[in-house]
């Protein structure tokens, strides 16, 4: 009987120790014997990543929004974002006993096993408002027409971002739709951008940049490579841009009237004119503007007879989208791009290009932050 006790008690004991052992070992993983950080980048960096990707969509779409009910937009840019981690663990061991010959060792005994763990995560996200001069400066000055031009160099459609981005064109004006200035384009416009898509297209639409002393000009250069389709495209572009018809290199500048006849004029939009132009678009529920809390939206331009389509269409109903690229609610409606509209989504994305290509030059204080040791 004592052995089978004994025996007992050795079974115990092994199972007590190994019980601890794995308790402790647990304690120093959670202490900090192992890194946590590289394990965090990946993960940090995606979930961020489109954190602020579907943040600035909705910001962008619920600003137009607000413009087309006569609202002020405000933007909030993220700054920087700062995450800390921290693992911190435990371990303690108590235990009390007493002396009894008729209970043999360990069952006389009590053992308390003790141990606590902690994982703590804490982001710092700094905002900073667009406001002041610098509100003034990012969406009240006109774009430069180099900047026009180099997303056309870029490979962005001329017809997209000569609607989107001047008012007009060697006096040809464009649509808009910002209240008082409301206006349809000129008939020639879409002649225009039409035969400049199709030079384009062609691989004989160029620029080139020429410096003169301190003076930096932008030029559209048109190839002379003989091409019958593309050579008609060049000569009714010319005749109602009036530019003189032998002339291959055009100076481009910035105003409504050019010069002389071997300019550009381009009037450029701000990017708050651009938002303003593409609020004009959506389409508000019929009670919103009976009620004249907006204007009613406007019909499309009509060439030859066809519609022009929208350069971007948000859509609004009562209830939330179930299929949507970015949706936001205002004054009891959801305002809403269609998952399935690719032309209005690139749009979208495309302004953030605009936005962050055409940055205005100024030094901006960066946010100070004080990042807690530890």
């Amino acid at each position: 009987m004592r052995a089978k006790v004994r025996e007992l008690e050795l079974k115990d004991r092994k199972m007590r120790w190994k019980i601890c052992t794995k308790l402790i070992f647990a304690m120093a993983m959670l202490s900090g014997c192992a890194s946590i950080g590289p394990g965090t980048v990946a993960r940090d960096r995606f979930d961020y990543i489109a954190a602020i990707s579907d943040s600035w969509k909705s910001q962008m779409l619920l600003n137009l929004v607000k413009l087309r009910y006569g609202d002020a937009p405000v933007f909030l840019d993220v700054a920087s974002v700062i995450n800390q981690y921290g693992i911190e663990g435990s371990i303690g061991l108590s235990g009390s006993w007493t002396q009894n010959a008729q209970v043999p060792w360990p069952y006389g005994a009590l053992y308390n096993i003790l141990g606590a763990g902690r994982y703590a995560e804490r982001p710092t996200i700094t905002y900073s408002p667009l406001s002041g001069e610098k509100f003034a400066r990012s969406l009240m000055t006109p774009i430069p027409p180099a900047a026009i031009l180099n997303f056309l160099q870029g490979g962005y459609p001329v017809d997209l971002v000569l609607r989107l981005g001047v008012h007009s064109v060697n006096g040809i004006r464009t649509r808009y739709g910002g209240g008082a200035r409301m206006r349809n384009a000129d008939p020639e416009f879409y002649t225009v951008v039409e035969r400049l898509r199709a030079i384009q297209l062609s691989g004989d639409l160029g620029l080139r940049v020429r410096k003169i002393g301190e003076q930096t000009s932008t030029l559209v250069v048109f190839s002379k490579k003989p091409n019958a389709e593309i050579d008609a495209a060049r000569a009714q572009v010319r005749e109602l841009l009036g530019l003189d018809p032998t002339t291959e290199e055009f100076s481009v500048v910035y105003g409504s009237v050019a010069a002389n006849n071997r300019e550009i004029a381009l009037l450029t939009r701000s990017r708050l004119e651009i938002l303003i132009d593409l609020a004009s678009y959506i389409e508000v529920p019929a009670a919103s503007a009976a009620e004249q809390r907006t204007f009613p939206t406007p019909a499309p331009e009509q060439i030859n007879g066809a519609p022009v389509a929208p350069l971007i269409r948000i859509l609004s109903s009562p209830q939330p989208p179930s299929d949507a690229f970015a949706a936001v609610p205002y004054r009891n409606e959801w305002y809403w791009i269609d998952d399935k509209d690719l032309a209005s989504k690139r749009l979208l994305s495309f302004i953030m290009f605009l936005f962050t290509l055409t940055e205005t030059d100024g030094k901006q204080n960066t946010p100070l932050i004080t990042v807690p040791v530890g």
